[in-house]
């Protein structure tokens, strides 16, 4: 466990004899809480609009502490206890009463822009089934896991933004799903470590690489085309989800875009890299996200990027 998490769970967490804060220091809370970690295009983007970036900031701060509960405890147990005591804590926040300050900034914003309680319930779903399964034997599997894990955050945003429909949803559905693959094929050597391998056993077959391969940690001719031919297919979620940019407010256009844009640039990396994503984890370098920021801002500005 971090010593930042560590902390923040006495504080916070199952038996803090903390009172509930008032609702300015909880949003504060979460401001703090977003912009205090790193991602590769963080949620609460000064890109949005005024109005949108509380709300947004609460609704991070929630997977934050979810994903820091699954992760960070270094015990698979200890992490499921955490998680239903977090779950606990939602079901209070919908009953209209919560004390951690994530819930008491959430609550509001749930009111506001109608949020359902399931995005929020999918994502400790998948965050549960990490400490429980960690192979996967069809590609089928694996979708459902993003699901969950992926997906819902996606929802959410449609909420926020008032676009929610069926439509949005499914494009939004599969950009979520592209951008889960591409951080799950960028971080094939992390997740091994931590004894996870979400490279699908039906594709390991079908390019004659099992398991006890990892353990090499060398990119053969066989893991390359493995990862190649993966990597096209979360290309394939996240262009298939490209429509939803039009459906999308003028105000969070060039955010989603830039989300796109952003797993789109994490495969490149990857190709680059000739899929050897053993020897070092490939990434999108700051001057890479400005061109990328660039881009997006002009091509939802109606000049070509």
């Amino acid at each position: 466990m971090s010593l930042r998490f560590d902390a923040e769970l006495e504080k916070y967490g199952p038996g803090s004899a903390m009172s509930p804060p008032g609702l300015l220091e909880a949003q504060d809370y979460c401001r703090r809480l977003a912009g205090s970690h790193y991602e590769n295009f963080t949620v609460a983007s000064w890109l949005l609009p005024p109005r949108l970036r509380q709300p947004f900031c609460n609704v991070y701060a929630y997977c934050r502490w979810a994903d820091d509960l699954a992760d960070e405890t270094g015990d698979s147990f200890r992490s499921l206890e955490l998680l239903s005591w977090w779950e606990r804590q939602l079901d209070d926040c919908y009953r209209g009463r919560a004390r951690h300050p994530v819930f008491v900034a959430l609550i509001n914003t749930i009111e506001e822009y109608d949020l359902p309680p399931e995005p929020f319930r999918d994502l400790l779903s998948a965050f549960r089934q990490d400490q429980r399964k960690r192979r996967y034997e069809t590609f089928a599997e694996l979708l459902d896991y993003c699901r969950r894990s992926a997906n819902p955050v996606g929802r959410l945003v449609l909420r926020l933004g008032r676009f929610d429909n069926a439509a949005n949803a499914a494009w939004s559905d599969s950009i979520c799903t592209g951008l889960q693959l591409a951080n799950f094929w960028q971080d094939v050597r992390r997740d091994y470590e931590q004894d996870r391998i979400y490279l699908p056993r039906e594709t390991q077959r079908r390019f004659g690489y099992g398991e006890d391969m990892f353990e090499d940690r060398t990119a053969s001719d066989a893991f390359r085309q493995m990862l190649a031919f993966e990597v096209d297919r979360a290309e394939s979620y996240l262009e298939a989800g490209r429509p939803l940019l039009e459906q999308t407010p003028p105000s969070l256009r060039v955010d989603i875009d830039l989300f796109l844009r952003g797993g789109l640039a994490i495969l490149d990396a990857i190709r680059r890299q000739q899929f050897d994503v053993w020897k070092r984890r490939p990434s999108v370098g700051k001057l890479a996200k400005i061109r990328l920021l660039w881009s997006a801002w002009k091509a939802q500005r109606g000049t070509p990027a």
